[in-house]
């Protein structure tokens, strides 16, 4: 007789399913890097479309023309707001010691935030972030700026110095990131609302002839102890959670938006004006969501491909 098996439903990992705060992933762990850069990068993405290209890997395909689905994030340049310091105690944590404003800020920001008054420099501090934000009035966008953190790599002194450099700069995506290597996404998925348990956690359906409900669970669970675990799959909002998807391929670094832009534009988004990059496969969240890239925390050993071919480029509509 074959062995029965029933694997749970839904993945425990993603525990508990409570909504993002804000429509932006919210960072507090950094990779470690040695080169003095800014670790992280936010673009607004823009759709997706296939490529086609000759692929270069170990398989069956080698040498053949594959099309690959892809994802178009658009990455106008990021200015400084500030630059924070943070010392780390046993009993309170990580606190904040002392802010270094910039004097010089949009206006568009200005109308979400003002810029602090007192400014200090702490001589005695464990970690610093660069407090960065975005222009999407460059973009076309309707959207307020976005706010975040970027850790820097290197050491202390010389993350210091470069951080203080790019005050009055704008920062580009081609100084942070280079084509072909691998990266960290972080994003908010799309809300999906009120679901049930058949879309929610992918119970199956009932038989026709089952009790109460089709669409639904069989058993709560044991009458004793009388408690329901929270394991047990039940109804529930859906969606809008802040997700991280690892090693993610960026095929190119664009400067150019005509050899990307289709016809019309992309469909609820419009035509890309700035710079934009090409990461393979799908980005969880909605056209015109904020996606912050990072170095990869956990690198892959696969490796990369030899050379990237491009044969073409279309837009799915």
């Amino acid at each position: 007789m074959a062995k029965k098996s029933h694997p749970r439903r839904g993945s425990l990992q993603f525990w508990p399913r409570v909504r993002a705060r804000r429509w932006y992933a919210t960072l507090s762990n950094w990779p470690k890097n040695n080169n003095v850069k800014l670790l992280g990068f936010a673009g607004y993405k823009a759709g997706m479309t296939h490529v086609l290209i000759k692929d270069n890997s170990n398989s069956t395909t080698k040498g053949d023309i594959v099309s690959i689905p892809v994802t178009i994030l658009e990455c106008p340049p990021l200015k400084v707001y500030s630059i924070r310091f943070y010392k780390k105690d046993i009993n309170k944590g990580k606190y904040i010691v002392g802010e270094v404003f910039n004097k010089k800020i949009d206006k568009e920001l200005k109308r979400k935030i003002s810029p602090g008054k007192k400014e200090n420099e702490p001589k005695d501090f464990d970690s610093f972030r660069l407090i960065v934000y975005t222009q999407p009035s460059l973009t076309g966008l309707k959207k307020t700026p976005e706010i975040f953190e970027v850790a820097l790599g290197g050491s202390k002194e010389e993350g210091l110095n470069y951080a203080k450099e790019l005050m009055n700069k704008e920062i580009r995506i081609n100084d942070v990131f280079s084509e072909g290597q691998y990266m960290d996404v972080h994003s908010v998925t799309k809300g999906k609302g009120f679901q049930g348990t058949v879309k929610r956690f992918g119970v199956p359906i009932r038989q026709h002839k089952s009790e109460k409900t089709k669409r639904g669970i069989g058993t709560l669970g044991p009458w004793h102890p009388k408690h329901v675990r929270f394991t047990v799959p039940q109804s529930g909002k859906m969606g809008n959670h802040q997700r991280t998807e690892y090693n993610k391929w960026l095929m190119k670094i664009g400067s150019k938006p005509e050899d990307i832009n289709p016809a019309g534009g992309f469909l609820h988004y419009g035509t890309v004006k700035k710079d934009y990059v090409i990461v393979k496969g799908s980005i969880s969240g909605e056209r015109k969501r904020l996606i912050i890239m990072t170095e990869a925390m956990r690198p892959t050993r696969k490796p990369m491909p030899a050379e990237i071919n491009y044969t073409s480029l279309e837009s799915k509509q």
